[in-house]
């Protein structure tokens, strides 16, 4: 009798946009690993249900999406470093009995800037745009990366607060409003965490807030990175990137975690850039 692949899943809300299942199996193709990745899509209501469901059914491992970061980091027995910190988790791994949460966004976002597109994060002022799931998986592994201080902007100036609070740097991490942004000079780099472009919403941003050396990052791809891009561009930012390369090096290391394997992404990550202009989302 054959044996039954072992099941993974990308959880989110929507989902059906995602690309983790054509990465997840290109890694598996790469290594022999034999696994199904599927997605699944659930509204967050039900997503705590549908996660207790999946396990029931032979669910081995997860990946979490939108909207759902900072309650799957609430639903695990126990959480790495990465995912306390962030109090947000994005890969999850079931024991057996419970799930254990990790957070993978920043590590691959860290080596996608700096392996792949070769740059030195090291003493950038840094301002980061949102302070939901995305930006608290990423926060941390940019100061580990040696970025200088950290400014942290939201709409909601409380959910800022709670970061800065959690990512516990008091003096190399801020917390401002919004509004205020054009009265704190240049910036470096620039992270843009938010989903104004995912949800067609504007994201206002004074252009005086970057210069000819700043480095510009949206944490989406496609359709949903233009609208950041495009204003990165037209304030005369050095580099303009988009969230690709993190996607596919943030699978990599769920890859990792999963099956002791870590895939070379660089074909991946290939394939997908030249097709990138037909892709309208992130995961």
């Amino acid at each position: 009798m054959t044996a039954v692949p072992a099941r993974y899943a990308v959880f989110g809300h929507p989902v059906a946009h995602s690309l983790s299942p054509s990465i997840h199996a290109a890694f598996a193709r790469q290594l022999g690993v034999a696994m199904s990745y599927e997605a699944i899509d659930v509204a967050p209501e039900a997503f705590a249900n549908a996660l207790g469901v999946f396990a029931a059914s032979g669910g081995r491992g997860a990946n979490i999406t939108l909207p759902h970061k900072e309650a799957a980091a609430e639903l695990c027995a126990r959480l790495g470093e990465r995912a306390r910190i962030a109090g947000a988790a994005n890969t999850l791994t079931f024991d057996g009995t419970d799930w254990v949460g990790d957070n993978t966004d920043g590590a691959g976002l860290v080596r996608d800037l700096t392996e792949r597109q070769a740059l030195d994060l090291r003493g950038r002022r840094t301002l980061l745009l949102g302070a939901g799931g995305a930006a608290r998986g990423v926060a941390p592994a940019l100061l580990d990366a040696g970025i200088d201080e950290l400014y942290v902007v939201n709409r909601h100036t409380d959910r800022a607060d709670a970061l800065v609070d959690a990512l516990g740097q008091p003096g190399r991490v801020h917390s401002r409003y919004w509004d205020d942004l054009g009265s704190h000079g240049l910036f470096d780099c620039v992270v843009n965490a938010t989903s104004a472009g995912r949800n067609d919403g504007e994201l206002a941003l004074p252009m005086g807030i970057v210069g000819p050396r700043t480095l510009a990052v949206d944490l989406s791809y496609g359709d949903a990175a233009i609208p950041f891009l495009a204003w990165a561009r037209g304030a005369g930012c050095a580099q303009a990137i988009d969230g690709l390369g993190m996607l596919v090096e943030q699978a990599a290391e769920s890859f990792a975690l999963w099956h002791g394997k870590r895939p070379d992404t660089s074909a991946v990550y290939a394939e997908l850039r030249a097709r990138a202009p037909s892709l309208t989302t992130a995961d």
